[in-house]
């Protein structure tokens, strides 16, 4: 799955070649090769135990490789000292001083090293300045709430004027309005610093608006890596189409012959998809979202109609997601939030083959 291209575009500011890291018989990242490039902001997005975190650690250097190098700025940091990597890291937990102002977390690192006062003075004042924390620095954590307390620890690590910032889930312990709120304030601070940022997170909604690229993990391994656009429209293999989405991409399995599509319920004549090389035939998976279902008035629109029953509503305001039978297949379609269908009744979807995704039912690839 490695030999995929992933390379990025520009001078790798971070470059990661055939890594391997194995506990005892357990391989936890595999022949992994990734660059990124300067100024990008890449996220590491996958389930728990996928080796994202993993990934991370080891290019911040709290994990030794088993085998491989890791590059930043040029330099060969494979087997050198955190301190000495050029990096500045924020954690999922905030692990402030407790008994130290706001000024003194930001400044405590730069003092141990002893920066000249003058200098930490300018870096903590800038760092206060583009977070929006200046009127917070003679305040103790305590005093400060969760979001807060999660800029002062992004500050501690902007203080120290570094190329590359690494993120370990740092918005996970937020809820869900602050979780929002500081996914705009990150966007902003990679807008204005143009740091090289790597993050991980297993939040596909921070991955979509955060990232200029995204890696899909499994199991050490990439399965996909590509811009948002490219992953969530073009997914690589069924485990991805599956991953991104909320609710998740509906899968049928059928047969491709000659162009068509079919199952016992549909048939659907894939005009306007794209094949990813020649035009295969035998077992395949169809995938198609949610949202790239039609009703109403556009279904008269779609080259594909079926009609479906209504299972169960789910009314969310700004849309409503409907669970409906094809035959005896469960299929998820995301309406209007002022659609007023209900459990039992019928209704007409409409499909368009080029906006669905075509998998081999054997190695479950894009075809």
């Amino acid at each position: 799955m490695n030999d995929m291209s992933q390379t990025a575009t520009g001078n790798p500011s971070v470059s990661i070649q055939d890594l391997d890291l194995s506990f005892g018989a357990v391989k936890v990242l595999q022949g992994l090769n990734l660059d990124i490039a300067e100024g990008e902001f890449l996220v590491l997005l996958g389930s728990s135990g996928c080796g994202k975190s993993t990934l991370l650690n080891c290019i911040a250097g709290l994990l030794d490789v088993s085998d491989g190098q890791i590059w930043i700025k040029g330099k060969n940091v494979t087997w050198a000292e955190p301190s000495d990597r050029g990096i500045g890291m924020v954690f999922q937990s905030y692990a402030l001083y407790p008994q130290m102002t706001v000024k003194g977390n930001l400044s405590f690192g730069l003092k141990n090293a002893r920066v000249p006062k003058d200098e930490i003075e300018r870096r903590v004042a800038r760092a206060a300045e583009v977070l929006q924390i200046e009127p917070l620095l003679d305040r103790k954590p305590g005093a400060l709430s969760g979001g807060q307390r999660q800029r002062v620890a992004i500050g501690r690590a902007l203080v120290r004027d570094v190329d590359v910032f690494l993120f370990d889930e740092p918005l996970s312990n937020l809820d869900a309005k602050l979780r929002a709120d500081l996914r705009v304030e990150l966007k902003r601070l990679h807008n204005q610093l143009q740091n090289t940022m790597i993050y991980v997170t297993h939040d596909q909604v921070e991955a979509m608006t955060l990232a200029d690229r995204i890696a899909i993990m499994k199991g050490g391994e990439i399965m996909q890596l590509g811009s948002p656009d490219e992953i969530y429209n073009r997914p690589r293999n069924r485990y991805v189409a599956d991953f991104i989405g909320s609710p998740s991409m509906n899968f049928m399995d059928g047969h491709l012959e000659n162009g068509v599509f079919s199952t016992d319920e549909l048939r659907m004549p894939m005009d306007g998809y794209e094949f990813t090389a020649r035009q295969p035939g035998g077992p395949a998976i169809l995938g198609i979202r949610p949202e790239h279902v039609v009703t109403g008035e556009l279904v008269s629109g779609a080259p594909v109609q079926h009609e479906v029953t209504v299972d169960l509503v789910e009314p969310m305001g700004s849309d409503t997601l409907v669970w409906a039978k094809l035959g005896e297949q469960i299929f998820r379609i995301r309406m209007d939030g002022q659609s007023r269908v209900k459990p039992g009744e019928t209704m007409v979807i409409g499909l368009d083959p080029s906006r669905a995704s075509l998998f081999d039912a054997g190695t479950e690839d894009r075809l």
